[in-house]
């Protein structure tokens, strides 16, 4: 497939609360733009198409059609084609594989990709309800108070039924998201002070919100946005020559996977049972990454970013990808290979847990992480050396899956 390159791009900060600050949706999206150009050196009349990911800002803040505020940024975006995306929880990175194609078709040489979610102008329990729209409706919220934590509840079930699952390397995952996130200046977390009682099963420091599933199991609510700029070979080696930087050492999409399974988590978990892969169509969608970008597995990998809404889709991440046998993700967790400073470190920047997760721009958040790391500028969350980082985004119950390989030039 013809390379699409990345040549940079900005994320908010995940700790802020928007709407104290007075503002919403469009300064969220203006500010990551902006800052993307101005990041990148990209010039907005150069942007030729956008794209842009968010799941539910109709449910949060009443407003809909964000492509056209994506063309209020600058009066040069105005006039472009750009589109919205929508995939639940892997909105950014649907809008990613976008303008992926744009460019692969020849059609642009510059798009720009924005994900943005404005979710902390509900209280946490509204909020919280509306995300269920993620889910089967009515079918698998009808009555449940907080469906996403009961849902990822019954994949931790389900691993423990099929192989055995113990809380504390859940824990363990946890500890590590929290403790990277602290080196993270973008990070919704990284003032944060955790106790040990609240990574335990400690009904007070971390109770139950549904089933498997504890207050510290779970990515918080976040205000954010993330923009990252995509580039065509023949631009993006103009565009280097231009700053004076190596072509050679620009952040390349390698690869990718995008698969789509049923609805319901019940009927997926059903489908799966005597398969290795509690998530067939995840370990499908990372296996189309990897022949795509031409790798056998994991060992070609310097780092991964998975979709750590819950512990436990840290954990499914963790064996889908091949770093552990299927349902043996707590061997490379006991033997410290994906914590911090392991031989294939996950999420080492905090992940959703650490980072912050506003739905639509975990996606892009991640890609931009990635390209971070493969270019030598993710400062004190840098993996010494990274060369090439796979990213996980899911959506929903897992029900979208979009995977990425990133590499350099």
């Amino acid at each position: 497939m013809p390379p699409v390159f990345v040549l940079g791009g900005h994320q908010t900060d995940f700790a802020r609360n928007v709407t104290r600050e007075g503002k919403g949706l469009v300064d969220l999206i203006g500010e990551a733009t902006t800052l993307a150009l101005a990041h990148t050196g990209v010039l907005a009349r150069e942007v030729e198409v956008g794209h842009v990911g968010s799941f539910i800002p109709e449910l949060y803040t009443g407003q809909s059609h964000l492509g056209g505020l994506v063309a209020e940024v600058h009066p040069d975006l105005a006039g472009i084609p750009i589109t919205r995306h929508e995939a639940a929880c892997a909105s950014g990175g649907v809008a990613v594989l976008a303008a992926m194609a744009d460019l692969q078709a020849g059609r642009y040489d510059v798009a720009l990709v924005v994900g943005v979610e404005l979710m902390r102008v509900l209280p946490g329990f509204e909020s919280q309800q509306k995300l269920g729209a993620a889910a089967w409706v009515p079918r698998e919220t009808e009555g449940v108070a907080y469906p996403w934590p009961e849902l990822f509840s019954h994949v931790a079930e389900e691993y423990d039924r099929r192989y055995g699952l113990r809380r504390e390397h859940l824990a363990a995952l946890a500890r590590n998201n929290y403790e990277n996130a602290l080196k993270n200046p973008n990070a919704q977390t990284r003032k944060w002070t955790l106790s040990e009682a609240a990574l335990a099963e400690d009904d007070k420091e971390n109770p139950v919100i549904a089933g498997r599933t504890r207050r510290y199991d779970a990515s918080p609510v976040t205000d954010g946005a993330a923009c990252v700029v995509l580039a065509s070979a023949e631009y993006a080696a103009e565009w280097a020559r231009r700053r004076g930087v190596p072509f050679e050492g620009l952040g390349r999409i390698e690869g990718y996977g995008h698969r789509t399974a049923r609805m319901s988590m019940k009927d997926k978990l059903e489908g799966s049972r005597g398969e290795p892969y509690v998530f067939p169509h995840v370990r499908g969608a990372v296996l189309d990454a990897f022949s795509r970008a031409r790798i056998e597995g994991p060992s070609a990998l310097s780092a991964v970013e998975v979709h750590d809404c819950f512990t436990i889709s840290h954990y499914m991440g963790i064996d889908h990808f091949g770093i552990a046998p299927a349902g043996e993700p707590f061997r490379v967790i006991e033997d410290g290979t994906v914590l911090r400073g392991g031989k294939l470190p996950v999420n080492p920047g905090g992940g959703l847990m650490g980072i912050g997760h506003p739905v639509g721009a975990t996606g892009v958040r991640m890609l931009l992480d990635a390209q971070k790391q493969v270019t030598g500028e993710a400062g004190e969350n840098q993996v010494p050396g990274a060369k090439r980082v796979a990213t996980l985004n899911i959506g929903g119950s897992a029900t979208t899956a979009v995977v990425l390989v990133v590499g350099r030039a």
